[in-house]
């Protein structure tokens, strides 16, 4: 298992990563290296009062714009405009009600205090992007992640009414792909992601698409 060091923002290859993605622990959770953890295909994921963890699967879980599925239920909706759609209007809401969303199977939440503090400063940088969808004046769904070159790298989603988040995401996957956005990094797989497209890719295809993407340069 690989340390990291608070004096350095590099990191070991992705290929050293364990069979469960885990590359490395340790550092301090700064813009800087979560920007430099991206551009080589490497995410935080970790609970609070444990040190940082940084992770970098194989396969990962992906969505090619093009690949966007939607289902017949959410086409009339979409038609009729269910939802106002808006983008980085509300970013540290939606990241306040990421964290506080329910999740099955989970008791905690890996949004913890540091990752609002530097995912906020990422946002007043230009790097961190939200997508929401309102309802009567109330922010209802979202998500939220970091876009680095063509490339958005989501991170999480909450909805407190039905279809919320899928009908932000639909709108905002069309969004990005007419801004030039060639892949989404949905990091690790959901049966929700699938259904809207998402799939497997090997890690050594994912590293290959953040280069083309102009990304990660070539080293």
């Amino acid at each position: 298992m690989f340390w990291i060091s608070d004096s350095t923002v590099s990191f070991p290859p992705v290929e050293a990563a364990d069979e469960d993605g885990l590359l490395a622990i340790g550092g301090s959770l700064n813009t800087e290296r979560v920007l430099q953890a991206y551009r080589l295909g490497i995410f935080p994921w970790y609970n609070e009062n444990e040190p940082p963890c940084w992770w970098s699967p194989d396969p990962r879980f992906v969505l090619f714009p093009e690949a966007l599925k939607i289902s017949k239920s959410m086409k009339p909706l979409l038609n009729r405009s269910a939802f106002k759609f808006t983008v980085n209007r509300a970013f540290a809401q939606v990241l306040s009600n990421c964290r506080d969303q329910p999740r099955h199977g989970q008791t905690g939440t890996w949004i913890n205090p540091d990752i609002v503090a530097t995912y906020n400063r990422l946002h007043e940088m230009g790097y961190g992007h939200s997508a929401e969808a309102w309802l009567d004046g109330e922010l209802v769904g979202g998500l939220y992640g970091i876009r680095l070159g063509n490339v958005f790298f989501g991170e999480s989603m909450f909805s407190k009414t039905s279809n919320a988040s899928k009908y932000a995401f639909i709108r905002y996957v069309k969004l990005l792909q007419k801004e030039g956005v060639v892949m989404i990094d949905c990091q690790v797989y959901t049966e929700h992601l699938q259904s809207l497209g998402a799939k497997m890719i090997p890690r050594n295809h994912f590293i290959t698409c953040l280069r083309d993407a102009g990304v990660r340069e070539n080293e």
